[in-house]
């Protein structure tokens, strides 16, 4: 894999992670060899957006034949993960909880919940989807123990302030916030907020324009 000296862009790694899995579904189908403007045709970009992510990460390949499909998985996959698998643990196990914890431990990544944590006592000191749930006092103590890099919060947003000091306490790495409450932490821990009700909102405004475009004509 080609020694890469900066970061990369966020956008780029947004979209080898989504070739990465297409390339996935193209070689559970069989196929062994792809082109850039059939990988760039079912992502909906061009094939120059795709040759230029591909040659920022150092790939090259015999383009006569196409890209090679599972040396490319190999080589998007260096990029993306470590050598280790990354543990993560998930913050509020209701119904979202539950749903991103089947998501991810189904998905064969290098990525796994191994703890999960939550305040109702119904919950705690279960097992759910395999995945032990600790009270949200142990977290701390729980996440050196099973050498946790990432946590993703699905708590009720009304608590999901409250959270930032025992996640920077606890020496986390990464957070990936599902709560409507933006999270800021300092410099240092990576932090993606994913406001779903926003996303939502942003579909719905575009669909809006579309039908009111759409009765003008």
């Amino acid at each position: 894999m080609a020694n890469i000296s900066s970061p990369i862009p966020e956008k780029t790694i947004e979209r080898l992670s989504e070739y990465r899995r297409t390339l996935l579904k193209c070689h559970a189908q069989g196929i062994t060899h792809i082109f850039s403007h059939v990988l760039a045709g079912m992502h909906g970009i061009t094939a120059v957006q795709v040759r230029r992510d591909l040659m920022l990460i150092g790939f090259s390949s015999d383009t006569k034949k196409g890209y090679d499909v599972k040396v490319l998985i190999d080589f998007i996959n260096g990029i993306l993960y470590s050598e280790q698998p990354m543990n993560m643990a998930i913050i509020g196990m209701g119904h979202l909880g539950q749903a991103v914890t089947k998501y991810f431990n189904g998905k064969g990544l290098k990525l796994r919940i191994t703890a999960a944590f939550d305040v109702d006592e119904r919950k705690v000191g279960s097992t759910i989807d395999n995945i032990p749930c600790y009270h949200i006092d142990e977290f701390e103590q729980r996440v050196e123990e099973l050498d946790i890099s990432i946590v993703i919060v699905s708590s009720p947003t009304s608590v999901a302030s409250t959270l930032v000091l025992p996640i920077i306490n606890a020496g986390i790495k990464g957070v990936l916030n599902f709560t409507s409450a933006p999270l800021n932490f300092p410099q240092g821990i990576v932090v993606e907020n994913y406001d779903i009700t926003t996303l939502l909102e942003k579909v719905a405004y575009f669909v809006k324009v579309a039908e009111e475009s759409n009765t003008t004509l």
